[in-house]
């Protein structure tokens, strides 16, 4: 753990901490003590403290206080980072994640889990009362990070290093026999205290394991019940509903097809807005994407259909920015979109097209093609999207310089209000799926959902304008 968040330094300033200050302070310290247990073999219990001088006793005693609550704050680091990285691989419930920097994505803050680790200190500390058991928890969970560390390195240097096999397994061999031997006088500690990091492991991996398993469940569900296009576009242009006034904002997690949420909301409600688009939020590793690069439109049928599909990119630093006109700037790009389509004399821009023409890589949706912006610098451009205000009384000559038919459409539609969408769903196991199943989707699923965030939150959707369709998908 004491190495946990050392990433955020350069290779170099580690090696000159190491070899100029912590290895020498380390091997005297270490000599230091030994010496001392030479001539006092009976100070065994204690002998880090027994082997200062009465001179330096209070001084060393803050020191070391102090190097305690930096050794803390690595093992609370390393553990916000992982937290993040299975939240981001829908392994663990959705939690708030605080980016505290700018330009490294990885320092952040997560109030729930800091709260979850202080509770848990102060009930080993209360339930304990005793160090040496204390103690033997912590030397099992150290020990067993030390051996996963070695197996993760040895896949680093067949795949990431390209290495010989034989090389990684001599490493593995050479370090994981020292390892284990370790491990195994650990294990003898399990009911001395060494049982209490079993247990949390036992507890997380369920939780992570029935988050993952409920999500992929869910998604698989979306994936084989969403509505065909073709049999979308074959209603016709009202789509064999009635359009009402206003723009639908659809939010689903695919990027391709109609998600499942909208066939269930129409075969109950025959009705929708005047404008549909299907919005797709995706988050990437830098902190701020330009808003030329933010929006990924394209045309879902003909033009009389009035469907988009949006691909909107964020940085990890513009989710948090509750201030950021995301209505009047979605409309604008649908309308510049529309401009840019008929400025190219092809046709109308559908998704096959795009991705024909390499105008939208839906599936590429990589960080490292995106453009670094701070918020100063962004502002223009933020601003030029903004030209575009469906309800201030510049309307009319913005009208005026636009092509009359489909703009002036989306700009009316607009004026008219503008909704989002969002499902609500519930996850119940099939009568025929087995005890084990039935447990972890209808119990423990379903607690975990109830009590983490909502998308809405996570996406920011204001409230007065949310409208969530609830569904049971039977997994």
């Amino acid at each position: 753990m004491m190495f946990a968040d050392l990433g955020h330094f350069s290779a170099l300033s580690i090696k000159i901490a190491f070899t100029v200050l912590v290895y020498p302070s380390l091997i005297l310290a270490y000599m230091g003590e030994a010496a001392f247990l030479s001539r006092h073999h009976e100070d065994l219990q204690g002998s880090f403290y027994k082997a200062i001088p009465e001179a330096v006793f209070w001084p060393v005693f803050i020191v070391a206080t102090f190097a305690a609550v930096v050794a803390s704050q690595a093992a609370i680091s390393a553990t916000f980072s992982i937290i993040s990285q299975c939240c981001a691989l829908n392994c663990f419930p959705r939690v708030k994640i605080v980016h505290t920097s700018r330009k490294i994505s990885g320092q952040i803050y997560i109030p729930e889990v800091n709260w979850m680790l202080m509770c848990l200190c102060l009930a080993v500390t209360i339930g304990l009362r005793d160090t040496n058991m204390m103690g033997h928890a912590y030397g099992l969970a150290v020990t067993t990070v030390m051996l996963v560390t070695t197996c993760l390195m040895a896949m680093v240097m067949i795949i990431v290093w390209k290495l010989q096999i034989f090389t990684a397994v001599a490493f593995l061999v050479f370090f994981g026999s020292m390892e284990l031997l370790y491990i195994s006088a650990s294990f003898c500690k399990v009911p001395e205290g060494g049982w209490i990091p079993l247990a949390l492991s036992l507890i997380f991996l369920t939780v992570m394991y029935v988050w993952n398993y409920g999500t992929l469940q869910k998604h698989q569900f979306d994936a084989e019940n969403k509505v065909s296009m073709n049999r979308i576009l074959r209603l016709g242009p009202s789509l064999g509903m009635v359009r009402v006034p206003g723009i639908g904002l659809i939010y689903t997690n695919l990027v391709t097809g109609v998600p499942a949420v909208f066939g269930h909301f129409v075969t109950n409600l025959p009705a929708f807005h005047q404008v549909l688009v299907f919005v797709c939020v995706k988050s990437v590793q830098v902190p701020y994407v330009c808003e030329k690069e933010r929006f990924l439109i394209s045309r879902v049928g003909r033009k009389e259909h009035s469907m988009f599909r949006c691909i909107v990119r964020y940085g990890y630093k513009n989710l948090q920015q509750e201030n950021y006109d995301f209505e009047n700037t979605l409309v604008s790009e649908l309308v510049q979109f529309v401009e840019k389509e008929k400025e190219s004399g092809l046709g109308p821009i559908t998704e096959e097209s795009s991705r024909e023409f390499g105008n939208l890589d839906i599936e590429a949706l990589d960080a490292s093609e995106l453009t670094f912006n701070d918020p100063s610098h962004e502002e223009n451009s933020v601003q030029s999207s903004h030209d575009i205000q469906v309800m201030k009384s510049g309307d009319e000559q913005l009208e005026n310089s636009l092509p009359k038919e489909e703009s002036l459409q989306i700009l009316k539609a607009r004026e008219s209000g503008l909704a989002y969408i969002l499902g609500h769903s519930h996850a119940k196991a099939k009568k025929s799926s087995s005890i084990i199943k039935q447990v972890a989707i209808d119990i423990v699923y379903a607690f975990l959902s109830r009590n983490c965030r909502g998308p809405d939150v996570v996406l920011n959707v204001p409230h007065a304008s949310l409208l969530e369709v609830g569904m049971i998908y039977y997994v």
